[in-house]
């Protein structure tokens, strides 16, 4: 090519390092990545029909059964963060004019009726309300199961989606009998555990979940990009029959069945999956293994404790009242009266460097959510955000109201 023709410069700012500041981050998502997770990352790729990279996918499949509780033969991490594996979901397992039922406690509903609508099926949303055992206005919105029971006696819906960890409110929904219910009435239980898998005690098989999905970036403490996904079988049958193909190819879970070797058959090539990424998800799903379910469950909760103890001592108010009520992954206090969410928010980062989140959704203005998830999760990063905590409400602007 003829010299002179280019117009536009290499942009300043690449031709600089990269330089990332070191933060901790105690928000509802990501976590830090350990040092081991960092270095599986770091490794060389590997092509996506390599033997060792097969390999690697296998372990990554027995890992992700053993997280979910689930002897699935459909089991297999999507290439993508967990909004990509909650829309794989809802467009492999239902077909235009199918009826899906979104129990909505919070934002990863309204996602999820979004993507429903959008996917052109009708839905029936059974509302939300305060706990029964909850007082005062702003309290937890928390799921009764008569709620879902009304709904699918109501609209007779193909699948029940909902949100396990609301990672937005800080609650922790109750699953008891969920599963046994949707199939009484013909109907699919799909779950979201993306803020609660490894922090919270979640079975696939004993509670009857169709399908169940997470994330890799919160207890797994790997870097966002793969998302681990189960179907029951019932939920296989269910695409086996259907009458039109899914509207994506990328996310068809008949091709990435294939793909993981889950369908017993030669596996073809489907597209070059984020080979590093998995490489950190098998880490993060090993470390798991050699923690141990129960021992991860009992640490998220007792540093849940210990942070919600010193919340309280601080003078602040949990949003959510009861304490099996809450998420132990994600908790919430409420923003304390004349204040401004941004500026603690801010202060604690810029003075402390430590990350940690305002409200979303419904919780919008109204809360502060904090994370102790995985590799964070240690009473040693409780007692640092309450102390940055203590510092910010001692130094940021109180309103006079």
């Amino acid at each position: 090519m003829a010299a002179g023709l280019l117009r536009i410069a290499p942009p300043e700012r690449l031709l600089q390092p990269l330089a990332v500041s070191q933060r901790l981050l105690l928000g509802p998502g990501p976590s830090n990545v350990p040092p081991r997770i960092r270095a599986a990352g770091g490794q060389q790729l590997l092509g996506p029909m390599h033997p060792e990279m097969l390999q690697i996918m296998d372990e990554i499949k027995a890992g992700i059964q053993y997280a979910f509780q689930t002897h699935n033969p459909l089991t297999l991490a999507i290439s993508g963060t967990g909004h990509c594996a909650m829309e794989a979901a809802l467009l492999n397992l239902v077909e235009q004019g199918d009826t899906v039922l979104v129990a909505v406690n919070g934002i990863w509903g309204e996602r999820a009726a979004d993507i429903a609508g959008r996917l052109g099926m009708p839905g029936g949303q059974p509302g939300s309300k305060p706990h029964p055992r909850c007082s005062g206005p702003g309290a937890e919105r928390f799921l009764s199961i008569s709620l879902p029971a009304q709904g699918l006696v109501r609209h007779k819906p193909l699948v029940l989606f909902i949100t396990h960890g609301e990672s937005s409110t800080g609650v922790l929904q109750p699953l008891e009998g969920l599963g046994e219910l949707c199939h009484r009435h013909g109907c699919l239980l799909l779950v979201d555990s993306v803020a609660s898998l490894g922090g919270a005690p979640i079975l696939m098989d004993q509670q009857e979940i169709d399908v169940l999905y997470s994330g890799s970036q919160k207890v797994l403490s790997a870097p966002p990009g793969s998302a681990p996904i189960s179907f029951s079988e019932r939920a296989r049958e269910k695409m086996l029959r259907r009458k039109t193909k899914p509207r994506s190819f990328y996310l068809d879970m008949g091709w990435l069945a294939n793909y993981w070797g889950c369908d017993g058959k030669p596996r073809m090539y489907h597209h070059t999956a984020p080979i590093n990424s998995f490489f950190s998800l098998r880490e993060g799903l090993a470390m798991l293994a050699e923690l141990g379910l129960e021992s991860s469950w009992e640490r998220h909760r007792a540093n849940c404790t210990y942070l919600c103890e010193g919340l309280q001592d601080l003078g602040l108010e949990l949003f959510v009242k009861e304490e099996k009520a809450r998420l132990p992954t994600v908790t919430t206090v409420k923003v304390p009266t004349g204040y401004d969410w941004k500026e603690i928010t801010a202060f604690v980062m810029n003075k402390h460097a430590i990350e940690i989140a305002g409200g979303l959704g419904p919780s919008a203005g109204k809360v502060l959510r904090i994370g102790l998830m995985g590799y964070n999760s240690t009473r040693a990063n409780a007692d640092k955000v309450l102390c940055a905590l203590r510092d910010a409400l001692q130094h940021c602007h109180q309103s006079k109201l």
